[in-house]
Parts: structure tokens; C-alpha cells; sequence
């Protein structure tokens, strides 16, 4: 049945292949590349940092990329040129891996550095082969199927997870993915303060929901287009399944941002189009509607307690909704959409025809959403979603948070502006600049995390390699026939929305997606409006060879290094099962030896290495083992000067080895890097006390004030960072404790006591007392607190009196400190 809204191409595109002679060659790296982006989605997991289980799926990426860009030279080495716009993307593509290899100079770590450009390495290599394969239209038409289809095993395999089935979607994935634990995909559905949340393969639920975004668009694009009735009908039944899946992220950037990125979507299509993409939308939203309740309260019933009642009531709704959307789909395409076309044909023609219906659209969706925010109409949606929808403001505290996290990294750039800090710049940094004690290793925007990893040059590359290719691509597009316009605009749709979305969270940190955009943008370059480039014209086979050579050689070094990286990390996989079976040395230093032959500083295994050295040298008090857990720990720090771990691992050597004054030159020094650590600032004050009054006995009163010292102001530090945090807006939760706890209130205490400051020592002592009095750190507190305020010339019954009913010697205790005379 031939399509009414967009009919059959009349001729190819630019850059089409109208031949569609497809190689052996060819046709095995389509099917790679498709397996490929099969597998991707339930092995990539998001990478956050020093995790040996992520980054396995990591260099397994790396390696098969690798492998498929030496079919796609096989493939094409014969078709390479450099002498159009398209051509020189294959080099300008190869800069952003090298902007993250540059920024290795600067990194603050190198081990997320180095990973992040193995990630770049693998979106070069799918650009470079989306460029070629989506120029053939069979190949561009089985890719598009391949999103979807996979795009849709996505979303069922999350609706299972909700709907009572995690084991069996478990079993479905776990042969071939590491993610599968205890039984079930991790996170599948994530648990925080809002309640269950559906994430399926991304374990965040706003990621998935621009995943889902980009999706309900790229399916309504798909239904429309389709000219066969299978075609209609599932696209039609994804439709509901879809939007449900939304709803049940939870996700308000999503709900926000859906309507954006559908009224900028809708200015690219003639009215017809446009009226179709909204009765779609009205459609599977109305439907959504009705089944809402029931499929949220199935699912949160299942989190709780399996029922096959439960979980089969949740199906039937969902699928008898999906069906009734898609038969309606089906007949609005059979016999309603040619008619549309025909009576919108005069309007259509008209000078800007395409901005009335995005207007009007626009217009709706605001009065809908007060309609929503603001009334009883709210009440048909499930109590979460009501919550979620009633937070929506510009006060709410992830919007705060996120204003935050943004004007921290403008710090960081400011110390890192040329060529940014290195790949995972903001995981290793981001304490140090931070504004208040938030946990966040992702900055929630992926251009500023991209900013402040290769700096002002890296962005500004990577901002041109973007813009110019969506800029060519709208160019052609708008200068095609309407016919044409159809075959790459899925790309567009997928890269656009996602991206997007990306402004306000970290969904580009998860391999997949980057991968996704990536494959967008080189479908978009596929037909972009492409032009020679006459001064940069290079015929002949010597510059193809040239390229190809080049390009070869960058994938055998990157091939290699992936085995290593994989051999690396199944060794340190190794080496942490050894240590939970053995108490062996040379057994546990056998295994790590695998791991840190290969890579001297991979974290996990060097602090391991480290940790059982010190162990030994403990026992033994063999200088050896001393110098190789130190050799160990400074090779470590010179590659990750802001690991925490390795830090604190070093102070614990020094001070196993009684090198008490160099630990505590370390733990002052990098408080900085930690401002609002305050378990740091608690040790801090704790040992500048301890080192203090042993400086005091052995009446060296220089060494006595210098510690003493540090040990106030790190204390000042505490006291004007919990000022400091009274200041935050209304609504932005200020993340972790920091406060004066008991230990740092008692240590303080003390100092100022030891420097005959009574009154001020009274105070701060105060700050840390309980209603324990049973509790022996209180009643030391307690002790020292009616010390202070008996040589200040005051008191304090209430206290005296509960101390005194359980310690009744403490009188006399308190009077021998109160008559301590320093």
C-alpha cells in the first residue's frame, strides 16, 4: 500500500547509492556493525569512574570497534577521498579523539583520561562507517530498522523488568553481559527518594528518558513514513508502550523537554505531517492516560511482592492499549491520511505554512501543562507522577543543584583553559571546586563536562565538527525534494533529541548513547549538502593510501591497546577473587603482578599491591616491604594526584612507619582538594590535637603552636563552610553532612582550652555534647566543657548535674583540668 504523506523517493539523495551493489565485504561489516549496537546497550554501561566491572565492557567496545573499521577498510578503501566537505569529516572526526589524547598532558587522572579516549576512538569509528554504509539506501533502510528494532527490545525489556519478569529478563541478557547480578539486571529499576523508577539498560532513569524522547519521535517519524500495514501496526503498538515507559522514569527534564523537542521537530515537516505527528501523540497519550494507574501501582505491588495475578492484570492493560493505538494507527494511515493531504495541500503551499501548527502546538502544550501543575486535572495521573509534576519549577533543588554544578565548573575551566583537565576531569576534580558538599561525578551537562575535559581548544573543535554537520545537513534538507527528505531525517530526530536532553543531564557519559549520536551525525553527513573543497582538493590514489595507511596504523595501536587493557583488567578481576580466598602474600602478589605489569598505576590493583605491603611491613617491620608499598603509592599519585584513596593511603604508611609530622603535612596540605570532606577535616583536627600535646610533653612549644594551629583552622574552615551553607537558595539540599561533629568539637575544644582560650573552648565543646551521658565520648566532652566554663569563671548545672548522676569522680576530674595552667 503505497504511502499518501510521503510517497516513494523519485530519485536518490545526494550521497545515496542508487546501485545498492553490496559486497561480501560489505554486507559482514553491516551486519557486524548491527550486532555491534545490539550488544552495546546491555554491556555499556555508564562509565563513572575507578570500577573494574564498567570498564570491561569499555575495551570490549574498543576492540570490536577496532575490528569492524578494519572491514570498513577493507570495504572502502577504494571510495576514499579527500576532496569534498564529507570526505575531510573522516579527518576532522580523528581531531577529537586527539584533543583527548592532548589533554593527557594536564589530566587529573589518567586512568579516567585514557579511557575517555579509547570512548572517542569508538565514536570516530562509528561516524567514519555510518558516513559510508548509510549512503547505500538498502543498508540506510536496514540500519533504520536495526535502531528500532533494537531501540524497541530496549524498551520491552524494561516494561518486564516493572511488570513482574526481572529473573527472566535477566536470564534473556545474562550469557553474554556482566550486568546480570544476583539473578537481575542492575538497577533495570532504580530505587532513590522518589521510589522505584524504570531505567532498564541504563541504570538512570533521566537517561533513559531521553532515550525514550528520541524514540517516540523517531517512531511517529517511522509510522507515517511506512508503507507497509506490519510496518503501521508495530510502530503503532510501540507507541503506548513507550510513553508509559516515560511516565515511569519519573524523569521531569524529560517531561520538560519532550514538548521542546517535538515543536522544533514539527518545523521540519509539511502540515499534513504535522497534524499526523500530533494525532499520533493525542492518540497514544490518551491511552497512556487510562492505563497509567493500573501499570504503576502493578509495578510498584511487583517491586514489593511477586504475583502472577499482578503482573498479568499490568500486561493486559499495556497490551490491549498498544493494540487499540496501533488498529487506529493502521486506519488513520489507510484511509484518513491521503485525504489529509489533500485538503491541507492549498494551506501547504503557502509562504511559512510549516510555523502556524508548532505555534498552535506550542500554545496547547503550555495550557495543558498548568492544566496539569495547577488543577484537579493532575488527579488522573499516579500519586508519583503527580509529585514529580507538582516539583517542576526553577526553585525545585536538582534545578539549584545543577546551576551549581555549572558555575563550579567554570572554576575548574579557569585553572584549565586551553586543553581542559583530561577525560573524567570532573569525577577526579570535582570536590576541590565544589560550592557546597554535593556527590555528583557527573556535572549533569554534557558540554560542560566536555569543556572542562579538553578545554576551550577541544570544544571549540568539537562544537564546529557539530554545528557544521547539523548546519549542512538542514541546508540539504531544505533544498530537497520533499520525497528525499525522508531517508536520513531518523538521525537527525535520534542526534537532536538526545542531545538536547544532554544540556541538562550527563546522558553522552553512557557509551551507547554516545554511540548513537555519533552513528546520527554520520547520517546526517551521509546526505548532508555536500560541496568540493577546491584548495583542499587532494585526487589520486597516493593521498587515499596515505589516509587509509594512517587510519590502519591508529587502529592496530588502539587494537593493541584494548587486548592489553582487557588482559589488565581481567588480571585485577582476578587478583580481588584471590584476596577474598587467600592470606597469602605471594599468592595475592602473584595475581596482582598480571594486572600491574601491564598497567603500573591501574588504580584498584596498585592500592591492593599497596594495602598488603603495608600489611606485611606491619608484621614484620621488614624495611622492604615499607619502601616497595611507598614506591607503589607515589608511582600511583604521580598519574592520579587527586585520588583520595591514594592519598590516605599514603598517610597510613607514614604513620605505620612513625613519620608522623610528614602524614600530617600531607593531610593539611591536600584539605584543599577536599573542602567539603568532613571526615578530612575531622582527622585533621584530631591529629593536629594528638601531635600537638605530644610536642607540648616533649616542651617543644614551636612544633606545639604550629600544630595547634593547623588544628584551629581547619576547625575555622569547618565552622565558615557551615555559615556558608545557611546562604544556599531555599529548596538545594547542600548534599553531605557537614557539621561540627563530636570528635571535631572535643579535638578544638581542647586546643583552645591548651591556649587558655576558657570561653572559646566552652563554646565550641558545647557544640558537640549529646543527651548520651551514658556515652564515654560524651562524658569526656562533657569533662573538658565544664572545665572550660569552671576557669572562665561560669557553669552549667544541667550538664554538671546528668554527669555527676553517672560518673560521680568526674567532679573531681573536672576540678584537676580547670586548674591546668598552660
Amino acid at each position: 500500500m503505497s504511502n499518501p504523506v510521503y510517497g516513494k523517493s523519485a530519485k536518490p539523495s545526494s550521497g545515496i547509492d542508487p546501485k545498492n551493489q553490496i559486497s561480501v565485504t560489505r554486507w559482514i561489516l553491516v551486519i557486524g556493525f548491527i550486532l555491534f549496537l545490539l550488544w552495546a546497550p546491555f554491556q555499556i554501561a555508564l562509565f563513572n569512574g575507578q570500577m573494574l566491572n564498567f570498564e570491561q565492557p569499555i575495551y570490549w567496545a574498543v576492540l570490536i570497534s577496532t575490528l569492524l573499521m578494519f572491514l570498513w577498510i577493507a570495504s572502502y578503501y577504494k571510495e576514499i577521498k579527500l576532496e569534498t566537505q564529507r570526505d575531510w569529516l573522516l579527518v576532522a572526526v580523528l581531531l577529537l579523539p586527539l584533543t583527548y589524547v592532548i589533554s593527557l598532558i594536564s589530566a587529573a587522572s589518567h586512568y579516567l583520561a585514557t579511557n575517555m579516549v579509547l570512548i572517542q576512538c569508538i565514536y570516530a569509528v562509528v561516524f567514519a562507517i555510518g558516513v559510508y554504509i548509510l549512503q547505500s539506501k538498502q543498508i540506510n533502510h536496514i540500519i533504520h530498522l536495526a535502531i528500532l528494532g533494537i531501540s524497541y527490545v530496549i524498551v520491552g525489556f524494561g516494561l518486564l523488568n516493572w511488570l513482574g519478569g526481572p529473573n527472566l529478563a535477566a536470564n534473556l541478557v545474562g550469557w553474554f553481559t556482566s550486568a546480570v547480578q544476583d539473578g537481575k539486571y542492575i538497577d533495570a529499576v532504580m530505587v532513590d527518594s522518589n521510589g522505584p523508577r524504570l531505567t532498564s539498560v541504563f541504570q538512570y532513569a533521566n537517561t533513559y528518558a531521553a532515550f525514550l524522547m528520541a524514540l517516540l519521535f523517531a517512531s511517529i517519524f517511522s509510522l507515517v513514513r511506512s508503507n507497509k500495514w506490519y510496518g503501521q501496526l508495530t510502530h503503532g503498538f510501540m507507541l503506548v508502550p513507550i510513553i508509559v515507559s516515560i511516565m515511569l522514569t519519573l524523569s521531569r527534564t524529560g517531561l520538560v523537554l519532550l514538548p521542546v523537542v517535538f515543536v522544533v521537530l514539527l518545523l521540519f515537516l509539511k502540515p499534513a505531517k504535522q497534524i499526523l505527528w500530533i494525532i499520533y501523540c493525542l492518540i497514544a497519550g490518551a491511552a497512556t492516560v487510562i492505563v497509567l494507574n493500573p501499570i504503576t501501582s502493578a509495578g510498584l505491588a511487583l517491586h514489593e511482592q511477586y504475583s502472577a495475578s499482578t503482573a498479568l492484570n499490568g500486561w493486559i492493560y499495556l497490551i490491549v492499549a498498544s493494540i487499540a493505538v496501533a488498529v487506529l494507527a493502521w486506519v488513520i494511515q489507510s484511509y484518513a491520511a491521503s485525504r489529509l493531504t489533500n485538503g491541507v495541500q492549498r494551506w501547504s503551499d503557502r509562504k511559512l505554512s510549516s510555523l502556524w501548527i508548532p505555534i498552535g502546538s506550542s500554545i496547547v502544550a503550555i495550557i495543558a501543562a498548568l492544566l496539569l501543575l495547577f488543577t484537579s486535572l493532575k488527579n488522573i495521573l499516579p500519586d508519583s507522577i503527580q509529585v514529580r509534576l507538582e516539583n517542576i519549577n526553577f526553585n525545585q533543588h536538582s534545578v539549584l543543584e545543577r546551576f551549581t554544578f555549572y558555575r563550579d565548573a567554570l572554576k575548574l575551566l579557569a585553572d584549565y583553559p586551553i586543553i581542559g583537565a583530561g577525560g573524567g576531569a570532573w569525577a577526579a576534580l570535582y570536590e576541590t571546586y565544589q560550592n557546597n558538599p554535593y556527590t555528583s561525578r557527573q556535572a549533569h551537562n554534557f558540554f560542560m563536562q566536555y569543556l572542562v575535559e579538553v578545554g576551550i581548544l577541544g570544544f571549540i573543535i568539537f562544537m564546529a565538527f557539530m554545528i557544521f554537520i547539523i548546519w549542512k545537513y538542514i541546508r540539504g534538507y531544505i533544498r530537497q525534494s520533499e520525497q528525499d527528505r525522508e531517508s536520513h531525517f531518523l538521525y537527525f530526530i535520534i542526534t537532536f533529541s538526545i542531545l538536547v536532553h544532554s544540556i541538562l543531564d550527563f546522558n553522552m557519559s553512557y557509551a551507547f548513547i554516545g554511540m548513537l549520536v555519533f552513528l546520527g551525525f554520520g547520517g546526517m553527513a551521509a546526505v548532508m549538502d555536500n560541496k568540493p573543497l577546491k584548495k583542499l582538493s587532494f585526487k589520486g590514489a597516493g593521498i587515499r593510501y596515505l589516509y587509509v595507511g594512517a587510519v590502519g596504523i591508529l587502529s592496530i595501536f588502539v587494537l593493541f591497546t584494548s587486548v592489553r587493557y582487557l588482559q589488565s583488567s581481567y588480571a585485577a578481576v582476578d587478583a580481588q577473587q584471590v584476596v577474598q580466598k587467600s592470606q597469602d602474600f605471594n599468592e595475592i602478589k602473584t595475581a596482582l603482578d598480571k594486572d600491574l605489569s601491564i598497567r603500573d598505576t591501574h588504580p584498584d590493583s596498585l592500592l591492593l599491591m599497596a594495602e598488603i605491603y603495608q600489611q606485611v611491613y606491619t608484621q614484620t617491620q621488614d624495611e622492604q616491604y615499607y619502601n616497595e608499598a611507598m614506591a607503589w603509592i607515589n608511582n600511583g599519585l604521580e598519574e592520579e594526584p587527586y585520588n583520595k584513596n591514594m592519598l590516605k593511603r599514603k598517610i597510613s604508611l607514614l604513620q605505620t612507619k612513625g613519620e608522623n609530622e610528614q602524614a600530617f603535612a600531607i593531610q593539611e596540605e591536600k584539605a584543599a582538594n577536599f573542602a567539603w570532606d568532613i571526615d578530612w577535616y575531622e582527622t585533621l583536627i584530631s591529629q593536629a590535637f594528638e601531635y600537638g600535646y605530644q610536642a607540648l610533653g616533649n616542651q617543644d612549644t614551636a612544633k606545639k603552636d604550629e600544630y595547634f594551629a593547623a588544628g584551629l583552622q581547619a576547625y575555622q574552615h569547618v565552622v565558615e563552610g557551615i555559615e556558608h551553607l545557611k546562604t544556599l537558595p531555599e529548596g538545594q539540599l547542600q548534599g553531605r553532612a557537614f557539621e561540627i561533629t563530636p570528635a571535631i568539637a572535643l579535638n578544638a575544644g581542647k586546643i583552645q582550652f591548651m591556649k587558655n582560650q576558657s570561653a572559646e573552648s566552652a563554646a565550641t565543646l558545647k557544640q558537640g555534647l549529646t543527651e548520651d551521658m551514658n556515652d564515654p565520648a560524651n562524658q569526656e566532652l562533657a569533662r573538658w566543657y565544664l572545665a572550660s566554663l569552671q576557669k572562665a569563671g561560669q557553669t552549667d548545672e544541667q550538664v554538671y548535674n546528668q554527669l555527676i548522676g553517672i560518673q560521680p569522680e568526674a567532679d573531681e576530674q573536672i576540678d584537676q583540668l580547670a586548674s591546668l595552667n598552660f
